[in-house]
């Protein structure tokens, strides 16, 4: 039986922006297009990107911003039951995001599991 599994958290993104807003369109487009580019792979089926506030100004001239990025995931899973998709499609959204160089990922909800 197919189940889809979603998780929300957040990713930390470090880049060099010209202010913050600047900084938050970038990082919002960069995680984006790696968003996008695991659902044309057929790995994630549904994302969001909830949100982008500044974590850490630049101290200095020319050094970077740090931004907080509050995001959904989806994944559909093949299993038996519930409790093993909600396992394995957790695992797979680890996994993913591991692969696709996501780092510093909290996740902020517990795995949300329902039939697909």
């Amino acid at each position: 039986m197919e189940f889809a599994v979603s998780r929300e958290g957040t990713t930390l993104i470090t880049l060099h922006g010209g202010s913050d807003t600047t900084a938050r369109d970038d990082a919002t487009e960069q995680l984006a297009a790696t968003l996008e580019r695991l659902e044309d792979d057929g790995t994630v089926t549904a994302w969001t990107i909830d949100d982008a506030d500044v974590y850490e100004h630049p101290t200095a001239p020319f050094d970077p911003y740090t931004i907080t990025l509050e995001f959904s995931i989806t994944v559909v899973v093949d299993a038996d039951d519930e409790e093993t998709a909600t396992s394995i499609g957790a695992d797979a959204i680890d996994d993913v995001l591991e692969s696709a160089d996501v780092k510093s990922v909290t996740y902020t909800s517990a795995p949300a599991t329902s039939t697909a």
